[in-house]
């Protein structure tokens, strides 16, 4: 059995900082591809942050410079660390663990966990 579990959503002020966990089961996180979505009341799923298996990383400009990818292999979990949150950060955050070996394809996903961004 695999299961991503997300923590860390609560609310917090503009400005402020928050940092998001993805506790991973059944797998070992090392060997994928990690990911967090992000989904807004009425928006499509938006992905934020990637880090590959072979760590490295990449994000979309709405998020670059505020958003951090992380992985604790030792505690088999990755990390969300955002910072100068924004109002239009508010959503469901969701982590993906993705794995292919000889097109044999793996996609994992957590259950998500809700930040909300506001005065």
């Amino acid at each position: 059995q695999v299961q991503l579990v997300e923590s860390g959503g609560v609310l917090v002020q503009p400005g402020g900082s928050l940092r998001l966990s993805c506790a991973a089961s059944g797998i070992i996180f090392s060997i994928h591809d990690a990911n967090w979505f992000r989904q807004a009341p009425g928006k499509e799923r938006e992905l934020v942050a990637v880090s590959t298996s072979g760590f490295s990383t990449n994000y979309p400009d709405s998020v670059k410079g505020r958003f951090t990818i992380s992985r604790d292999n030792a505690k088999n979990t990755v990390y969300l660390q955002m910072n100068s949150l924004k109002p239009e950060d508010t959503a469901v955050y969701y982590c993906n663990a993705k794995r292919t070996l000889w097109n044999n394809k793996r996609d994992y996903w957590g259950q998500g966990t809700q930040v909300t961004v506001s005065s």
